[in-house]
């Protein structure tokens, strides 16, 4: 019984790291985006988009099956020939990939 006892105690304590969310700020997200990235792509569902489609919304890349913020940090952090290199700092990664981890709901 003491062991059961100290087993709830332990996982009382333990819940709310567990319970921790994302780190970012999507609003912060948002603006940085509109910033940086309203040239290529649609930001913001319904919202104004590039002149040309040759990068999906943001919304699209939400969506896909394979979107998390593990694989949207690892992108944004690689370079890739079609996208500029803004080096973000950890602060902005974070905000930048919870605006779009946001757009899943």
């Amino acid at each position: 019984m003491r062991g059961l006892v100290i087993l709830m105690a332990f996982a009382a304590v333990s819940m709310p790291a567990m319970a921790q969310t994302e780190p970012g700020d999507p609003a912060s997200g948002l603006r940085l985006a509109t910033t940086w990235c309203a040239n290529c792509h649609q930001i913001t569902p319904g919202g104004p988009g590039p002149s040309a489609d040759a990068a999906p919304t943001f919304r699209s890349i939400a969506r896909m099956p394979s979107t998390t913020s593990m694989s949207l940090r690892v992108f944004l952090q690689t370079p890739h020939p079609n996208m500029p290199d803004f080096h973000l700092s950890r602060e902005e990664l974070d905000d930048v990939v919870a605006y779009l981890v946001s757009l899943r709901r």
